[in-house]
């Protein structure tokens, strides 16, 4: 059996094309991959949708709360429960400086300690999306300086859950989006929130 760890690799581009790229956040660009030791094949065309990948933060109180927010997302015409996020669009940025600036801005909150659960791929067979993920403990309020919500982030709602209860929704199949489940779920299989963890991890 091969070893179970993922490995990078890249094979050949012999051309790619812009299909679009403007100002905003994503692109999406065509590329025609060659397979390596094949040169004699036809090269193979995939689309790519490029994303700067984001910092999600599961930030968690000493009471095992969960600071979550209700969003609506317009191409899933659907307003999930969350947790805080945000692009990693500066080049150099670390994430987790993103994750705490997040955390800051879009729930007036600021930790003490931090852990790194994972870092994720999106969806690896269109999109370069990578999603790093924290927890967030030792929480305080802050001010959130001169930040402004607006769009669907003026209509977010910001508010605590109980972890188990993010954990039951999550294995129920009530809770959806990605990040939050990922995050939530690895939090709970380490040990690190919830019903199962000690006060040693609590603190951690």
């Amino acid at each position: 059996m091969p070893d179970l760890v993922d490995s990078p690799e890249e094979w050949p581009v012999v051309a790619t094309a812009d299909l679009h790229r403007d100002g905003w956040v994503v692109a999406l660009r065509a590329d025609q991959v060659q397979r390596p030791g094949h040169p004699d094949e036809e090269p193979f065309r995939r689309l790519v949708v490029e994303h700067p990948g984001a910092a999600v933060v599961l930030a968690v109180d000493d009471d095992d709360r969960v600071l979550c927010l209700r969003q609506y997302r317009h191409p899933a015409r659907t307003r999930f429960v969350e947790v805080p996020a945000g692009l990693v669009d500066v080049a150099g940025e670390d994430p987790l400086d993103v994750a705490r600036r997040e955390l800051r801005e879009e729930a007036g909150y600021a930790a003490e300690r931090w852990t790194h659960l994972a870092s994720t791929w999106a969806s690896p067979g269109i999109s370069a999306e990578r999603h790093h993920l924290y927890l967030a403990r030792g929480l305080r309020e802050v001010d959130r300086s001169d930040f402004v919500l607006e769009h669907e982030e003026a209509e977010m709602e910001v508010f605590w859950a109980p972890f188990d209860d993010l954990v039951a929704g999550c294995l129920a199949g009530r809770l959806t989006d990605a990040p939050l489940v990922t995050a939530v779920l690895l939090a709970q299989a380490r040990g690190l929130a919830g019903s199962g963890a000690g006060p040693w991890e609590r603190r951690k």
